[in-house]
């Protein structure tokens, strides 16, 4: 990640995606979590397929799932960004490289975005294959992405109100069309380890019913640019303790391959809200 000013280098970044597609705005985001790409298919073929690595200020992905692409699908009359390309803390990025991708849809004019990831479930009730709606997050990763120089005055201040940071209207929005759906708060980790039963209690105790390792960032900061936050987690596995099973990363991949069809059905259904 870039030195430069980190607003300035999404605007830059913003700049060439939107060139890059061909067209003048991105309406809206989804970012693609472990096993969401899969599902994504369903909104379409691509008109448009952009490598992160040609976009400044972006670092690449080192986690497999994660392929580092922007895809560009029409829904409706709305360009919609699909970003294949997260980063997280524990590759050894700053909290503004892992924010750096929502920060570029956002500069090149979405108003909404959409935060899709793979989580562990701490609530014996949503099993692996659940699809869990956010309603609020823990950060307990010890850093923000508003952390450092005081953002440009063309932005938000630092101190952002969080207390409606899952959007109260797109979340309504998404129980009318989908009114089965569960929700639950997700605790943010750093990672990369999975946690101890003993962390897990601590969790359930503070109120969450799902763990991760990402998204909690990324809402912070798409939130203080002013966009409409949605976040919808897919259950890959029980947490620690929660079952005597071990855990592991293909477990997670697994997980969204046997989940595709499911996961596209929810996004077709998301995805006009935006």
């Amino acid at each position: 990640m870039s030195d430069e000013n980190p607003y300035a280098l999404a605007e830059r970044a913003a700049k060439s995606l939107l060139e890059q597609c061909g067209v003048s705005k991105i309406d809206a985001a989804i970012v693609l979590g472990s096993g969401w790409r899969e599902g994504a298919v369903a909104l379409g073929t691509p008109e448009a397929v952009v490598k992160t690595s040609s976009l400044p200020g972006f670092v690449a992905p080192t986690v497999p799932g994660h392929d580092g692409s922007i895809l560009l699908v029409r829904v409706g009359e709305k360009n919609l960004a699909l970003v294949s390309g997260r980063v997280h803390l524990y590759e050894g990025n700053s909290a503004h490289a892992v924010v750096h991708p929502v920060r570029t849809v956002l500069c090149a004019g979405a108003s909404s975005v959409v935060l899709t990831n793979a989580a562990g479930g701490l609530d014996s009730l949503l099993g692996p294959g659940s699809i869990v709606m956010l309603r609020d997050h823990v950060n307990l990763t010890a850093t923000s992405p508003l952390e450092g120089a005081v953002p440009p005055e063309n932005y938000g201040p630092r101190f952002v109100d969080l207390s409606n940071l899952y959007d109260d209207s797109l979340r309504e929005s998404v129980k009318r069309v989908v009114p089965t759906i569960s929700e639950g708060v997700y605790a943010g980790v750093r990672g990369p380890h999975y946690e101890t039963p003993a962390e897990i209690k601590m969790l359930r105790t503070m109120g969450a019913s799902l763990v991760g390792m990402s998204t909690v960032l990324e809402a912070i900061a798409a939130r203080h640019m002013g966009a409409n936050v949605l976040g919808l987690s897919l259950v890959t596995n029980f947490a620690a303790g929660v079952t005597d099973e071990p855990l592991d990363h293909q477990e997670v991949l697994a997980a969204g391959k046997a989940a595709q069809r499911s996961l596209g059905a929810l996004l077709q259904r998301v995805a006009p809200l935006l």
